[in-house]
């Protein structure tokens, strides 16, 4: 089975998708790791890239697209894959369709997470991340043992520009105008399941489990 997570910045995406990984075995696909491994080895790829980056505008449907079906490339193994960050536009989602269809395989079923822009705001000026290695925490829910230091490797935990609530309602707006006609893209396709991804971590994950377990049924009835 593959899964595309889909919510705005502070949805649980990164949460929610470290359970689902555990409980299913998802081989997991984040356009952010994707993106940084191709910066760091300096790749062709991850050299385009970071000139848009570095003059400040997003990176083309077309290169990212490049990263993902150059990722993609190897058989796969495992349960299924869960794609984090990877679509974001009708172009991407596409594209993915196609790459699937390759692999002789398709795109099962979207998650969209739904939450409020207060619960948004509320995660993300909470949201920590270290400097050395990236790993994220959370001030109120998921806190590192020392304060300021992370667990993981010793580095200075810091809070991101964007992470500050004023900028935190911009990538809001901006999110939802480029991300509506994604939505509307595979609620045609009838595989767009919305969570309510508010509340713990356990209420949350245990709705999504609910929620892919309903269309296994699904894809069972239907083979």
């Amino acid at each position: 089975m593959n899964i595309v997570l889909l919510g705005p910045p502070g949805s649980g995406k990164g949460t929610l998708a470290a359970d689902l990984i555990r409980l299913y075995n998802f081989e997991y696909v984040s356009t952010g790791d994707i993106f940084r491994h191709n910066i760091r080895e300096k790749t062709p790829l991850g050299l385009n890239a970071s000139e848009y980056i570095h003059a400040g505008q997003l990176v083309p449907d077309h290169v990212t697209i490049a990263m993902i079906a150059d990722h993609l490339k190897p058989p796969r193994t495992g349960f299924g894959i869960l794609f984090d960050g990877f679509p974001r536009t009708v172009v991407q989602a596409e594209a993915l369709d196609r790459m699937l269809g390759q692999m002789q395989t398709a795109l099962h079923m979207v998650i969209n997470l739904v939450v409020s822009r207060e619960t948004v705001v509320e995660r993300l000026s909470n949201r920590r991340l270290c400097v050395s290695c990236g790993r994220g925490y959370n001030l109120v829910s998921l806190p590192s043992k020392v304060p300021g230091v992370c667990d993981q490797c010793g580095g200075v935990l810091i809070q991101r520009a964007d992470d500050r609530p004023e900028t935190v309602r911009t990538r809001l707006e901006h999110y939802r105008d480029l991300t509506k006609p994604l939505a509307a893209y595979y609620q045609e396709k009838k595989i767009l399941v919305s969570i309510d991804n508010e509340g713990s971590i356990e209420a949350y994950t245990q709705r999504a489990a609910n929620a892919i377990a309903k269309v296994q049924q699904m894809e069972k009835c239907r083979l």
